[in-house]
This record gives C-alpha cells, structure tokens and sequence, in this order.
C-alpha cells in the first residue's frame, strides 16, 4: 500500500520502469553488423574463434574488458534513488 500522494502500485511501477530501462540499455550495447578482423581501439588482431561467438564484435577481450570495468563503475549509481523519497 502505497503513501502519501502515490498511487498503489507506483513502487512496483518504479522497478519496472528501472528493469525496463536496464534492458534497453543492455540491448543498445550489443555489437551489430559484420564483425571486425582487428580492434577499434588498439589496432590488434581479433581471432576468428571471437568474431564467430561475438558477432559484431569491434573490441579484443582486453579492450572489452577495460570498458565492461569502466561501464561496472558508472552504472553502480541509482539514478532513481532520489524518486523513493517522492514516494512516502
């Protein structure tokens, strides 16, 4: 039972709403097209055994894994935390 001027449900709403945001996130992420026989960023070699798993891919594992790290730290803040005091 929700508070205050919120609507029942409107918690439930707000998770789904963040859920629903992270998957299109996840989605838009994905590497599309025809895979890339060396690294946008570093120039190296990526093996077949990689473009024939990942199709689409631009990035070797190093490279990947850099951004993946760099995207862990700046997706670990809830930018909807603010909303749950409007919440009460």
């Amino acid at each position: 039972m929700a508070g205050g001027f919120a609507k029942d449900g409107a918690v439930q709403d707000q998770i789904d709403a963040t859920v629903e945001d992270a998957v299109k996130h996840a989605r838009s992420q994905l590497p599309r097209g025809e895979s890339l026989t060396h690294c946008e960023e570093c120039d190296a070699a990526i093996p077949e055994a990689r473009r024939e798993a990942v199709p689409g891919v631009r990035l070797c594992v190093k490279c990947q894994s850099k951004l993946d790290e760099e995207s862990k730290l700046r997706s670990s803040i809830n930018r909807r935390g603010s909303k749950d005091s409007q919440l009460r």
